[in-house]
């Protein structure tokens, strides 16, 4: 009977994991990936002699490792996210040490950073450790299998570094592309709207040529004298500081709920544009977006609940904007859209995608029938600043700001837009698909005035 109880508290308990909660191919993919990491492990320890020499090397490297997680404990993990340069002691183990110790250095890191660093839902760090693990395990085997070219090179030692040196940067290379592999796929997977071009551009992509180039400088110190290690490491920390200090930058322009520019940001940064696209005469739009009857949200679910709605509209907002537009949480249930280089009726079009999107949303509430989706639709006021515009930042926010009220107005769900220039008025969504075949209605307008009544259909 003891032996029953248990099983079926085990089984409760293993129900209850938060990875059977992801799409069901990426549970699998998550299965799958740890399932090789083990399977790695076995396959190598059977083929791997354990030398004195060895395990010194290891535990030194693995040492550094351990000290600079502990140094970066009080910058924490920012969104689940922390950004560091781990690798540079990483890469010399799967370089300089058989392929089983490559496979198994990720996995004290980033048991570590669980105890000390953050908590973070355990499955996403078995993950990442299995997922690094084998980036590490495929590098070190790169690296050894390749390792053949050394012996065969006659053309003296400055030669054999070089082609030392070029080795160990395709070893490095093999590893960031199987590690980003795997881990955007779980991204993407457990956020469809995920922004995975960030994690290829930018501040990103610099972080990782700066990790892999000096991982491979302690590499080149640590086969020649070992103790260079604990040399490298206050290098090694300054650089980690220095990331530090770019993401908290960063960090200070954005809101921390949705990771979207901040009021105050998204206000500097679209007033600057603005400027510039009257300056240059081209054309540039804004949108203001209003979640409809939010209050109501958080009334009948709970603001939990309410908290999830804007996390995934930003969520959207990211994945459907280009890389130079620019997103803002304007208030709390208020986001901002400033859309460069974009014509009135492009500007339309977007906005009308973003509310069809949001529309699709499928948010679920907990509930004791196992859940219920939550409606969650969105007016959307767009003003166009079209070439040859006189308008400042004041004016086409004051069109945005009508524009919007001219949709909550009209029915919600739907997009109202304003042209500065051309006299336009449009108007789009699910409260309007009768009025046109096309679900958009487009009209010309002298004033505020005439074009709310041609919104509400009079």
């Amino acid at each position: 009977m003891r032996l029953t109880a248990r099983l079926s508290r085990l089984k409760s308990a293993i129900s209850d994991w938060p990875v059977w909660s992801l799409p069901r191919w990426l549970t699998a993919f998550v299965f799958v990936v740890v399932a090789l990491e083990l399977a790695a492990i076995g396959v190598a320890a059977s083929f791997t002699t354990i030398t004195g020499h060895d395990l010194a090397l290891f535990g030194l490297l693995l040492l550094c490792t351990l000290l600079a997680v502990e140094l970066s404990r009080k910058s924490g993990e920012q969104g689940g996210v922390m950004k560091d340069v781990q690798g540079v002691w990483e890469l010399p183990v799967a370089i300089l040490l058989p392929p089983l110790y490559a496979l198994v250095v990720p996995i004290a890191r980033i048991t570590l950073s669980q105890l000390r660093v953050r908590r973070a839902p355990l499955h996403r760090r078995v993950f990442t450790g299995a997922a690094v693990g084998l980036s590490y395990g495929a590098a070190s085997v790169t690296f050894h299998g390749l390792s053949s070219l050394l012996a065969a090179e006659s053309g003296g030692e400055f030669s054999r570094s070089t082609l030392w040196t070029f080795l160990v940067l395709v070893s490095a290379l093999v590893k960031w592309t199987l590690n980003k592999a795997m881990i955007m796929t779980a991204a993407k997977g457990s956020a469809p709207t995920a922004n995975i071009r960030a994690l290829l551009a930018g501040e990103a992509l610099y972080n990782d040529a700066a990790e892999i180039c000096i991982g491979v400088l302690v590499a080149y110190g640590v086969a020649g004298n070992p103790g260079l290690a604990l040399i490298a490491l206050p290098v090694v920390t300054l650089l980690q500081r220095s990331l530090r200090h770019v993401q908290l930058v960063n960090d200070s322009r954005a809101d921390s709920k949705t990771g979207l520019l901040n009021a105050a940001t998204w206000e500097r940064e679209s007033m600057a544009e603005i400027a510039r696209a009257v300056r240059t005469r081209t054309p540039l739009a804004v949108a203001l977006l209003d979640i409809d009857r939010f209050k109501n949200i958080n009334d009948t679910y709970g603001h939990l609940v309410g908290d999830e709605v804007i996390k995934e509209i930003a969520r959207t907002l990211k994945g459907l904007l280009r890389d130079y537009d620019r997103a803002g949480r304007f208030g709390g249930e208020e986001f901002s859209l400033l859309l460069p280089q974009t014509r009135a009726v492009d500007a339309f079009r977007i906005a009308e995608r973003v509310r069809a999107n949001i529309a699709g949303l499928c948010i679920i509430a907990p509930g004791a029938t196992g859940g219920e989706r939550v409606r969650v639709t969105v007016s959307i006021g767009v003003a166009a600043l079209d070439s040859g515009s006189k308008r400042e930042y004041s004016d086409l926010m004051a069109a945005a700001d009508a524009a919007l009220y001219r949709a909550k107005a009209g029915g919600r769900d739907q997009v109202q837009m304003i042209s500065t220039t051309r006299g336009l008025s449009a108007i789009s969504g699910a409260a309007n698909s009768d009025r046109s075949s096309n679900g958009s209605a487009w009209a010309t307008h002298n004033d505020a005035t005439n074009g709310f009544s041609r919104a509400q259909g009079s």
